[in-house]
């Protein structure tokens, strides 16, 4: 899917909300209460993400920072990534959002995201890589819109500390967001 693509997808998505789940100015963007209201979707804070249906092995020090379950309908995040880093949960939940609206296929039973998935700076295995970057591209125009980022930057003169709190986001994802709005060219 090309980036035009994705952020038609995202912009489709908020256009999508109820102006009582999100009137198109309030910051930050509730993901979560779009996943339910538009969707929805189930969204779980879950200890163990090994108990998942179909769970993948992992490696040791790998873990799962979230998870879709389209036969269930719920998105499942990592409770202690959620607990420690809460803006992350946040992308974590518009990550999977995205494969939701992106990626689901008729009968998939689930689809499961390592933590280098969400993770921008990590690099991704080439496989997996075209649908996971579109899952977090979609994620940062769905946390972060276009319009409301240019303006938010112009209105706090570009302060990062600032930006991150107004979108309730990560530095990692402030700071990939400020380079693909400000330097891509589509």
């Amino acid at each position: 899917m090309s980036r035009p693509d994705v952020i038609s997808e995202a912009e489709r998505v908020l256009d999508a909300a109820p102006g009582y789940v999100w009137d198109g100015e309030r910051l930050p963007v509730p993901v979560e209460d779009i996943a339910d209201s538009v969707f929805g979707l189930l969204v779980r804070d879950v200890k163990d993400m090994a108990t998942a249906p179909g769970a993948p092995a992992l490696q040791e020090g790998q873990a799962l920072s979230g998870l879709l379950l389209p036969g269930r309908g719920e998105i499942w995040v990592n409770a202690d990534e959620a607990r420690q880093w809460p803006p992350r949960r946040r992308f974590t939940i518009g990550h999977e959002l995205g494969h939701w609206v992106m990626h689901r296929a008729p009968g998939q039973q689930s689809l499961f995201c390592r933590r280098t998935s969400v993770d921008e700076s990590a690099p991704q295995p080439h496989a997996d890589r075209d649908i996971e970057e579109e899952a977090s591209a979609f994620a940062a125009e769905l946390l972060m819109p276009r319009m409301l980022f240019v303006r938010e930057h112009a209105r706090l003169s570009g302060d990062v500390g600032a930006l991150c709190a107004a979108f309730d986001s990560s530095r990692a994802a402030m700071d990939r967001r400020i380079a693909t709005v400000f330097t891509d060219v589509g």
